[in-house]
């Protein structure tokens, strides 16, 4: 038995890996655990995307990894690297939770489904399709893509563990 590697993803981060290996991320609450996967290269990706738009950036060099209209394409082009092929990749999404409750219906106060649905909406573009998901609701979420079997772990306080 071999000890597992973990490679952390932090928030408004990327990475990937090929072979084996755990890409992991925590705090996932309205944001948006991007996960790809090539069953036949073995090759895994995971972003953990903050917000739905670079439109709205405004810092001065643009952290791709940051909004899911650009993190998606960049997991894409790192994954091809490793040997990955877009007409393969799988996508699984976990987080964008309405983490707060807000007493407006007010579009830029629900940051949890805009993240989802800008992702969704990305992958569409790039036939990607999303093979499971574990989002919404009001509670965060761990997640664990294993790269030899693409299964993905979710882990939460209210509903414990389960896979995708």
């Amino acid at each position: 038995m071999t000890a597992d590697t973990y490679i952390k993803v932090g928030m408004a981060d990327l990475n990937v890996t090929s072979g084996t290996g755990i890409l992991k991320t925590t705090g996932l609450g309205s944001c948006v655990g991007v996960t790809l996967y090539d069953p036949k290269a073995k090759v895994a990706g995971m972003a953990h995307v903050m917000l739905p738009s670079s439109d709205i950036a405004k810092e001065g060099s643009l952290n791709i990894a940051k909004y899911a209209d650009t993190a998606i394409p960049e997991l894409v082009d790192r994954m091809a690297r490793l040997g990955a092929a877009r007409s393969r990749m799988v996508a699984k999404l976990a987080g964008g939770a309405q983490m707060f409750a807000f007493g407006t219906t007010s579009d830029t106060m629900r940051i949890g489904p805009r993240n989802v649905e800008s992702c969704k909406a990305r992958l569409k573009l790039l036939d990607i399709p999303v093979v499971a998901e574990d989002t919404g609701g009001s509670f965060g979420r761990t997640i664990e893509l294993h790269t030899e079997n693409g299964i993905l772990v979710l882990r939460t306080v209210q509903q414990g563990v389960k896979e995708l």
